[in-house]
């Protein structure tokens, strides 16, 4: 009888002690994951060009974003300067350091499929932002993937709009040579980029539904660069001259280099019975005041900080495993592995 309750008694210590073991290890976990989403996020965001004009403040947000909440989240920005090896060499570097969300502007969007079946050997959440893959589907094959941008096609139809506007209320001015076709010049980012292949091809039909016949002058692909749009733009114009009727722009980046290359003919400074209407695209804030003043057109603008916020905030979400739209006014979109922020039309006194 007292062996009996010898054993009894060693198997209920023995049950109590692996209770309380069990218990530990838990809680030791339990305290480790609250430890770690208390902890500030390190986000590793890698763009082509930190230079661009869209970027610029885009990143001045986002440094916005952790001088206010200094305990939630840590960027760090790498600049790939529009080398595909740089970049890649940048993220395998932060990917085996360790990293807890990944803001990804790819060089070449060509190769969204290797770099998200690269990150997703790490179970790392990413945000593909700024340049637009032409499908979905990388993105789809990863649950922790989203597409955070804008509505290219959208863009697109409120350029046309702003130029169907000024060629309705003011084509006297526009249609210089009076053969009742707009003539213009697409500047374009780039050849094999979504973004590009939307803006420009919406604006030119949005413009064409409205009845407006249209030629193409040229379209010259300009890598989203200021100073080679306004180069460009001054040979065109010294090729063309009056026959150019309107400049459409894939970016406000470009648009502002032809503004530039326009005043130096005397266009485009004040003088209302010379002007050529251009728009762009994203609302920098020098092209606004250049709008403002009546030296360009208008643009279909996206405020950066929201984008920022929007990129902030469904980034975290996916970093913290719940649901990427919880907490904010967005729906993803028909594939299922988008949120776009929508776009809103600004102009100015131009003619006026």
């Amino acid at each position: 009888m007292k062996i009996f309750k010898k054993i009894l008694a060693v198997t209920a210590l023995t049950i109590i002690f692996s209770i309380v073991l069990k218990s530990s290890l838990l809680n030791t976990t339990v305290v480790a994951e609250i430890s770690r989403q208390g902890a500030p996020i390190k986000v590793g965001l890698f763009s082509a060009d930190l230079n661009d004009d869209y970027l610029i403040f885009l990143r001045k947000n986002f440094e916005d974003i952790q001088n206010q909440h200094p305990n939630e989240v840590i960027f760090t920005f790498y600049d790939a300067k529009f080398n595909q090896s740089t970049q890649n060499t940048e993220l395998d570097a932060k990917l085996n350091e360790g990293i807890d969300l990944i803001l990804l502007d790819m060089v070449n969007v060509n190769d969204i499929g290797d770099l998200i079946s690269k990150i997703s050997k790490y179970e790392i959440p990413v945000i593909v932002f700024n340049r637009e893959p032409l499908t979905m589907d990388a993105i789809k094959s990863y649950k922790k993937a989203l597409y955070v941008g804008t509505d290219s096609k959208q863009a697109g139809t409120l350029q046309g709009k702003i130029i169907i506007d000024a060629w309705n209320n003011h084509k006297d001015l526009v249609d210089k040579n009076k053969d009742n076709v707009l003539q213009y010049i697409m500047l374009i980012g780039e050849r094999l980029n979504k973004t590009s292949i939307d803006r420009s091809a919406y604006s030119i039909s949005t413009i064409q539904q409205a009845g407006i016949k249209t030629e193409e002058l040229a379209s010259p692909v300009l890598s989203w660069d200021r100073d080679t749009a306004q180069n460009t733009v001054d040979a065109l114009f010294l090729r063309f001259g009056n026959k150019v009727e309107s400049i459409i722009s894939n970016d406000d980046s470009m648009a502002i280099g032809a503004v530039k290359a326009l005043q130096k003919y005397g266009y485009n400074s004040g003088n209302k019975s010379k002007v050529i209407p251009i728009v762009g695209v994203d609302g920098a804030p020098e092209a606004r005041d250049l709008i403002s003043k009546g030296f360009m057109l208008g643009s279909p603008i996206q405020d950066t900080s929201i984008m920022a916020n929007a990129i902030y905030t469904i980034g975290s979400n996916l970093a913290h495993g719940i649901n990427p739209i919880e907490g904010t006014p967005y729906k993803l979109d028909e594939t299922g592995a988008a949120v776009r922020i929508p776009y809103e039309e600004y102009t100015g006194p131009m003619f006026q």
